[in-house]
């Protein structure tokens, strides 16, 4: 490694010296259809969602992490923080510290889980959702959107996957959790689904009861390689591909049935050459 030149940083009332190292690492090269990747959805009441892909649709793992006891503790803080509010302190420090310290572990214990499984199935690239985080928060969730630190998970794995080889990639997040992985269209949660009793599970067209970040996972992984795999043929081959799978034309509309017949398509014409 490359020693910078140290910087200081003062961190509450004491100041630090931090000497900073750069390293050079050459990312993997795979053929897109040779690739692995994990499929991550970040979300706000469970810590992150992760699934193992190949190109071909095939899922080779599944992975929750939640923090129950940190989620609850970052609760009892924002609890606090909300009764000293109605009593006229405005300005509690403290109360925000401790919430802000639980919040950075969540964000931490999520990061390493993230790479733990990359690792662990030797993937070649991480997919996220790409986030806007900057509108204006609305709603009853807008005080955990405001806590929620995904882009901070995202640059925290972005560090570990590029020191480990791995690329890291983001998708259009546009309908991710919406449409359900087996093509058959939007899928109803919370109140809008009269057998669903929990938001974090959804009711596909046909009845089926599934969870929803896993059903997001898998179009997550969808949208990445119907968008590489398009990307790497002729345009003329490209279009005639469109015509005959054509939900693959629109990648905010992909799911897992889109790249399972995108796949199938690629490997008849793959056939008709050979013959």
């Amino acid at each position: 490694m490359k020693e910078c030149a140290p910087t200081l940083q003062k961190r509450g009332k004491q100041w630090f010296l931090d000497f900073a190292f750069e390293q050079e690492t050459k990312l993997v090269a795979t053929k897109v259809m040779d690739q692995v990747i994990l499929a991550v959805d970040l979300g706000i009441n469970s810590s992150c969602t992760c699934s193992v892909m190949r190109s071909d649709g095939t899922v080779l793992g599944r992975r929750f992490l939640h923090l129950p006891r940190e989620y609850d503790c970052l609760e009892h803080k924002i609890g606090h923080i909300k009764r000293a509010q109605r009593h006229g302190s405005y300005s509690t420090p403290n109360l925000w510290a401790y919430a802000r310290g639980v919040n950075d572990d969540i964000a931490v214990k999520t990061a390493n889980f993230i790479i733990e499984h990359a690792l662990l199935y030797d993937v070649d690239c991480i997919v996220f959702e790409h986030l806007d985080l900057g509108k204006k928060k609305r709603g009853s969730h807008k005080q955990k959107l405001s806590l929620w630190k995904a882009r901070y998970v995202q640059q925290m794995v972005t560090h570990k996957a590029h020191a480990n080889c791995i690329h890291i990639s983001t998708i259009n997040a546009r309908g991710t959790s919406f449409l359900a992985y087996d093509g058959s269209g939007r899928v109803l949660r919370g109140h809008d689904s009269e057998r669903c009793n929990s938001y974090s599970v959804c009711e596909f067209s046909n009845g089926k009861i599934y969870n929803c970040d896993l059903n997001a996972t898998y179009n997550i992984g969808a949208r990445y390689f119907v968008r590489e795999l398009l990307k790497s043929l002729p345009a003329r081959e490209r279009q005639r591909i469109e015509a005959k799978v054509p939900g693959c034309a629109k990648i905010s509309t992909c799911t897992l049935a889109t790249l399972i017949s995108l796949n199938g398509e690629l490997c008849s014409a793959e056939r008709s050459i050979a013959v």
